[in-house]
């Protein structure tokens, strides 16, 4: 019985983690990236992915021996960094959620020609319905895996429908005619960025797979969290491959809907509604789920009340969309924030992987070490580049 429990929770974890990264922004990014670089793109997904694993396993192996979210880790390392950390996660998580709830009206716009705005409140009413329940938790891992499985298979067909050039893009995944670092830098950051990185791993602790026993299972989740996200991404780049490589023109302001649209018709376009309304809806509930986990343990009325704080996150995040827009300097300063959130966080987890008071007689593996040193300088780098270069714009 502890077994499939287990397996039930790990693949949920993993679906968290998944379908939080998989939201309006990751399937413009694809399509614009494929656009831009063509089969060469291969190569950049094929680099992140790699990136994304190191990172998560970093991340989650150290929650898992800890026994404690990233916020009270990071408070073990330094006090007060945890409260930092928070603010910078919760920041970027309701920034994001505004667009999240945008794109959900947008698929509610594309399926049923209802307003954005009366579908992103329909979107946020079924994302909050999700934390009504008793089982919260255990609805949450469903409804993870049922909308990401179905974006699965309606990505692969249109994929399959467009006749992408596929031994072209085996060649140049492994060849490239160029190399895009900016493009690999956004693609990790849209993957295991900000909230992201702990949306899985902070719902193992709460579902209670932890301990050195538990990182063989911790491993497989993170692992598979990864691989739904990067199959997801690869048959997406390879739909809009098919479309590009036929010299069909993506429409600038909605580039996915094109590839879906110009692989299949009308049937493609309702397809894409399908396909975002998914994308949203589920990076709405990782969003909310996972920036409430870092404020809980300051205060033991948000962990007790913690599902309502979660439906008040998504409540605010519709009605600053509906009544107010997207507010663009506040995206773009969180856009900006977010690049550094990864090596903060990803450093804070190294330091504490190598801390008796945090990890006991755990020890941290060196390639994991050497690897996550890696991606902290150069995320830092390029983060603070960008940050540099936005903040004038902002003020």
């Amino acid at each position: 019985m502890r077994r499939k429990r287990n397996w039930s929770v790990l693949l949920g974890a993993a679906f968290l983690m998944a379908t939080s990264a998989v939201g309006p922004g990751f399937l413009t990014q694809t399509t614009v990236f494929t656009k831009s670089l063509g089969a060469s793109f291969g190569f950049v997904i094929l680099i992140s992915i790699l990136i994304d694993i190191g990172v998560q396993l970093n991340v989650w192996r150290v929650i898992a021996v800890s026994e404690k979210r990233a916020q009270d880790i990071a408070n073990a390392v330094l006090p007060g960094l945890g409260l930092f950390i928070a603010v910078l996660i919760v920041l970027g998580g309701l920034a994001f959620n505004i667009g999240n709830v945008g794109g959900a009206g947008l698929g509610f716009n594309v399926l049923l020609g209802i307003s954005a705005e009366a579908g992103a409140a329909v979107a946020a009413g079924v994302a909050i319905a999700v934390f009504l329940v008793r089982e919260a938790g255990k609805v949450m891992d469903r409804f993870a895996q049922v909308m990401g499985l179905l974006m699965i298979l309606l990505i692969v067909l249109v994929a399959v429908t467009s006749a992408p050039p596929v031994g072209e893009a085996i060649a140049k995944t492994f060849v490239p005619d160029e190399v895009d670092m900016v493009a690999i830098i956004t693609l990790v950051g849209g993957t295991v960025g900000g909230y992201i990185t702990f949306a899985g791993g902070h719902r193992l602790l709460d579902a209670g797979v932890t301990g050195k026993a538990a990182l063989p299972e911790v491993t497989t989740s993170a692992v598979s969290g990864i691989t739904v996200a990067s199959v997801i991404r690869i048959f997406l780049f390879l739909a809009a491959l098919g479309v590009i490589s036929k010299g069909l023109e993506l429409d600038p302001a909605n580039p996915p809907a094109s590839v879906f649209q110009q692989a299949a018709g009308n049937i493609g376009y309702k397809l894409f509604g399908i396909v975002m309304l998914s994308a949203a809806v589920t990076s709405v509930v990782g969003s909310a789920y996972t920036s409430v986990s870092f404020i809980k343990s300051f205060h033991r009325r948000i962990a007790r009340y913690e599902n309502w704080f979660i439906t008040g996150f998504i409540a605010v995040s519709t009605a600053i969309f509906i009544f107010i827009g997207r507010p663009v300097k506040l995206l773009v300063l969180a856009g900006a924030l977010n690049g550094l959130i990864l090596p903060v966080t990803l450093g804070t987890m190294l330091l504490a992987a190598h801390s008796r008071r945090v990890v006991g007689s755990y020890r941290h593996p060196l390639w994991l070490t050497v690897f996550g040193t890696l991606v902290v300088l150069v995320m830092a780098c390029m983060g603070g580049y960008t940050l540099w270069q936005q903040l004038p714009g902002l003020f």
